[in-house]
């Protein structure tokens, strides 16, 4: 039935427990994409919107991580408000913040140059963490 609360219901920990290990397997694609997307010859264009694709997929894991009784829809919101905030920060230039972007750890956080299209990636990712965050918990119940 359409709706209808599985007769098991998942708890908040294994929620978060399982978005973690989700996260963690994200944050090791990203990296891995990063290192080594250019060196095995991905085009730039896969090496920088994929970057993007996965580090808002990591931003809806882990808002989820730390508030799992929302649902999937606030988490969303949640995570592309998130995503908004730190594209749009990239316009906002402070000595202490560009210092900490020129940063390996600043670059994968923060990014360094804004662009319209990054929204449009975290949007499509969002919306795909949205499903794997599903799928994930029907194996569970299922």
């Amino acid at each position: 039935m359409h709706g209808a609360q599985p007769h098991h219901p998942v708890t908040p920990r294994w929620t978060s427990l399982v978005r973690a290990a989700l996260a963690l397997a994200v944050i090791v694609c990203g990296l891995s994409l990063r290192w080594y997307g250019f060196p095995l010859g991905l085009p730039a264009f896969v090496v920088k919107y994929g970057g993007s694709l996965l580090w808002a997929t990591m931003v809806f894991l882990l808002v989820g991580v730390l508030l799992p009784r929302l649902t999937r829809s606030q988490l969303a919101v949640g995570a592309a408000a998130i995503a908004i905030v730190v594209e749009f920060s990239r316009l906002v230039h402070v000595p202490w913040l560009d210092a900490f972007r020129l940063t390996t750890a600043g670059a994968l956080l923060l990014g360094r140059i804004f662009s319209l299209w990054n929204l449009v990636a975290y949007a499509v990712r969002i919306a795909v963490g949205v499903w794997i965050d599903r799928l994930a918990q029907l194996r569970r119940v299922g």
